[in-house]
């Protein structure tokens, strides 16, 4: 802790201090839960569209069988071009938001490909999607883990720091004030009665000679 002035304006500083440290915890305290809650519904929903894209491969089985076959399907027949996100905010932190992909097709003959083809890239385009719409709910939750972590130590230094701290060092500032407002009463004191101790032993003698 570092040494503080016993002095009049060291305690309107610390006194200052200690308000502004009570006006802000409340509202970090806030922001703390609002990020854990914000945090919990991406979670959620995370897990639901990997839900989603798993009952997708489910239901896509009946095609393995099929995509087995030699140059059955077409190899590199989709890629993606563009993976398109938007900006948004929770609680002061900037995330991305995913807001679709664009997909390139590669070049295959239509006559001499299979008509399941076509279904097949359409179910790839929806996995795919889904896989980066997880992907971006993962970065959305990671950046607010590390705003969650940064408020929560500025709600424990508050609250376990520098309000205890400041409050002693308040304590500390008006008990030595205190203690010099009685140390001056009494040195008064003792002055005033010295004087009057000082004029009882040496009276004023008045001159009656003439």
């Amino acid at each position: 802790m570092a040494k503080i002035k016993l002095t009049k304006n060291e305690l309107k500083v610390q006194k200052d201090a200690l308000k502004m440290y009570r006006r802000y915890l409340p509202t970090l305290t806030l922001k703390k839960q609002q990020l854990y809650a914000e945090m919990c519904i991406i979670e959620a929903k995370a897990k639901t569209v990997r839900k989603e894209r798993q009952a997708l491969e489910f239901g896509f089985r009946d095609w393995i069988a099929v995509f087995s076959e030699k140059d059955a399907f077409p190899k590199d027949i989709i890629t993606v071009s563009n993976i398109r996100k938007g900006k948004g905010n929770i609680a002061g932190v900037d995330i991305p938001t995913f807001e679709g992909a664009d997909f390139l097709r590669g070049d295959y003959d239509l006559y001499a490909t299979p008509l399941w083809v076509d279904i097949a890239v359409k179910h790839m385009e929806k996995a795919i999607m889904l896989d980066l719409e997880a992907e971006v709910l993962d970065e959305q939750v990671r950046l607010l883990e590390i705003e969650l972590h940064a408020t929560s130590q500025r709600v424990n230094l508050f609250e376990k720091v520098k309000i205890p701290e400041t409050e002693d060092n308040i304590k500390k500032i008006s008990i030595y004030m205190a203690d010099q407002q009685v140390s001056a009463v009494v040195r008064s004191k003792i002055s005033k009665r010295k004087i009057g101790a000082c004029s009882v032993e040496n009276p004023i003698k008045e001159d009656y000679s003439q």
